[in-house]
């Protein structure tokens, strides 16, 4: 009886190891899922806020060189259009952000530097283990009882 009883009982503890694996795997797909959508959703939030950036910083870039283009014809001083340069490189910068391949170049140099340069992305002190960030709360709990 009792052979019976122990072999239902270790039947009962594999299926309930085999759940609990299963959830933690559902558990840690979501996260993921969830991290990814988070992140596309922050990406395209920074596009969405080039384009519009895009839009105000244009009229201002096209007023701009009108009137440096109008004062230096006007008082025949060349320098005067000089501002012009640099305005321009900032706005083809915002078009390649906005409109262009500019997040598919960041893209692609960060996967090179992941492949290749690996070393670049270590944290000082190593990755958080569960004891260093037990340690660090233990202290900073204890900081805050004394209070």
């Amino acid at each position: 009886m009792g052979f019976m009883l122990s072999k239902s009982m270790d039947q009962n503890f594999r299926k309930q190891q085999e759940f609990m694996a299963l959830n933690s795997r559902l558990q840690l797909e979501r996260q993921i899922q969830m991290q990814n959508q988070m992140r596309e959703r922050q990406m395209a939030m920074q596009i969405a806020w080039s384009r519009e950036f895009l839009k105000y910083y244009g009229t201002f870039f096209g007023l701009a060189t009108l009137g440096l283009t109008a004062g230096a014809l006007r008082r025949k001083r060349p320098g005067l259009f000089a501002p012009v340069v640099p305005l321009s490189f900032i706005l083809a910068y915002q078009l390649d952000l906005a409109y262009g391949t500019l997040m598919q170049r960041i893209k692609g140099e960060a996967e090179e530097i992941m492949a290749v340069e690996r070393d670049l992305l270590e944290l000082p002190n190593g990755t958080p283990t569960f004891e260093s960030i037990e340690k660090a709360r233990r202290i900073q709990s204890h900081l805050f009882i004394e209070k």
